[in-house]
C-alpha cells in the first residue's frame, strides 16, 4: 500500500469542498453551493432512493459519491459549457487517473461504480442518477425561496430526468414544499 499516494488522493478530495457548482453563478447565485456539498447530499438520496425501489441503498450511495471525483481536476461543468467540449470524457479519464493510486482493488472497485453510474443499467445507477438530479432539484428550490430565480428553469427541467418511481414522486412533494417546512414543528 502506497500510504502517501492516498494521502494525496484524499487531499485532492478536498477541492470538491472548495469548488462551486458552475450552473448556480449563470442563474445568479452569488454564493452557490459546492461540488462537496452537492455530493454528499446526493449520496443521502441515494441511499433512501434505493432502499425505496429495493435495491442496495449503501451501494446506490457510494455511486454517488464518487460521481463526481472527477470533477477536482477538470472543475464543475453547467450544460452551456458542455456544448463546447466533452467533459463526459474528460471527467472519466481524470476519474480513472486518480484512481490509479488507490491499492488495486479498492482503485477497481471505484472505477466500475463510475462506469455503472453512467451506464444507467442497475436500479442503484438510477437510483444514484436520480438522486443527482433530486439534489439539484431541492438545492434550487431552497435558492429559488431565497430570490435566486434564475433557478426555476433547473426545477422546469429537471422532473423529465427522473427514471424512477419514488424520485418522481419525491420531487413532485419538493415542488408543494417550502425548504422552511422541515424546522416549523419542531419549535416549541
Amino acid at each position: 500500500m502506497n500510504e502517501k499516494a492516498i494521502a494525496d488522493f484524499i487531499f485532492e478530495l478536498s477541492v470538491l469542498k472548495k469548488l462551486p457548482r458552475s450552473g448556480s453563478f449563470i442563474a445568479g447565485v452569488a454564493r452557490p453551493d459546492t461540488v462537496g456539498e452537492h455530493v454528499f447530499r446526493a449520496s443521502e438520496i441515494a441511499y433512501i432512493l434505493a432502499e425505496i425501489e429495493g435495491g442496495n441503498g449503501e451501494h446506490s450511495s457510494f455511486l454517488a459519491m464518487i460521481h463526481d471525483n472527477g470533477e477536482a481536476r477538470i472543475g464543475d461543468h453547467h450544460r452551456i459549457m458542455n456544448a463546447y467540449f466533452d467533459a463526459g470524457d474528460a471527467e472519466m479519464r481524470a476519474f480513472f487517473d486518480q484512481t490509479k493510486c488507490l491499492p488495486e482493488k479498492i482503485g477497481e472497485k471505484f472505477r466500475k461504480g463510475f462506469e455503472e453510474f453512467e451506464e444507467q443499467k442497475t436500479t442503484e445507477a438510477q437510483c444514484a442518477k436520480d438522486a443527482d438530479y433530486l439534489e439539484l432539484a431541492f438545492q434550487a428550490k431552497e435558492f429559488l425561496e431565497q430570490g435566486f430565480t434564475g433557478k426555476q428553469n433547473w426545477l422546469d427541467n429537471i422532473e423529465g430526468h427522473l427514471t424512477t418511481e419514488s424520485a418522481q414522486k419525491l420531487f413532485s412533494t419538493l415542488q408543494e414544499k417550502s425548504a422552511n417546512d422541515w424546522w416549523k414543528n419542531l419549535k416549541k
